[in-house]
């Protein structure tokens, strides 16, 4: 008799290893995915506006790939920011897009981007109107008090680090619209300059300098 108590003991236990596999397996399979890597953030969050390596082909959206690091890490964070301080750089897109990334995830953002090759913007422009963009930004526009845009963007547009980010080779129709929100103050974060200089230029002068920019390399 205890001999066949033993016995069921036995197949009791061997019926209940599978089943525990069965459990470890199932937590296993529920443990958290290890976070994202930043080309994984990349080609996923951001490729559907600014294609996975920075060169966004839709003209509204800009060109991030060659962009300081630093200026990418900043944009970024004032985007979050906005959802409790309005004066930081408010968008609904960005905000949404940037809700989940910790500040770890901008930083590497933005070196990401900065280590990716510019494919600068194409624009067919009126000659006429490109020269005077490229009076206004190597040169400004002393009668009204317009300083060169070269004095802090660089001659050649590649910015100066930290602050100033770079714009050559940027979309003309995104760099107008980033202009025109600074002068309504649509635009809060970064605008303690830039309104005081845009607000002296004509819808022709923004124009002229958004499309030489994007003729800048």
């Amino acid at each position: 008799m205890k001999m066949i108590k033993h016995m069921v003991m036995l197949a009791a236990l061997a019926m209940a290893a599978p089943l525990a596999a069965e459990e470890t397996a199932a937590d296993s399979s529920a443990a958290p995915a290890a976070p994202a890597s930043v080309q994984e953030i990349a080609s996923g969050v951001c490729a559907g506006c600014h294609n996975a390596d920075g060169n966004s082909v839709i003209p509204m959206n800009p060109i991030l790939a060659g962009q300081q690091a630093e200026y990418i890490t900043k944009q970024l964070m004032d985007f979050k920011a906005s959802e409790t301080e309005p004066a930081k750089r408010n968008s609904p897109v960005m905000s949404s897009m940037v809700a989940a990334l910790s500040q770890e995830d901008m930083k590497k953002l933005g070196e990401y981007y900065a280590q990716q090759k510019t494919v600068p913007s194409q624009i067919a422009a009126d000659e006429k109107l490109l020269d005077t963009g490229k009076i206004l930004y190597h040169g400004g526009n002393i009668e009204n008090g317009i300083p060169a845009c070269a004095s802090c963007h660089g001659p050649s547009g590649a910015g100066i680090v930290p602050r100033y980010p770079g714009v050559a080779g940027q979309h003309a129709e995104y760099t107008l619209t980033q202009l025109n929100q600074f002068n309504t103050g649509d635009r809060g974060n970064d605008n303690k300059v830039m309104q005081k200089v845009v607000h002296r230029m004509s819808a022709t002068e923004k124009r002229a300098v958004s499309a030489y920019i994007s003729t800048m390399r």
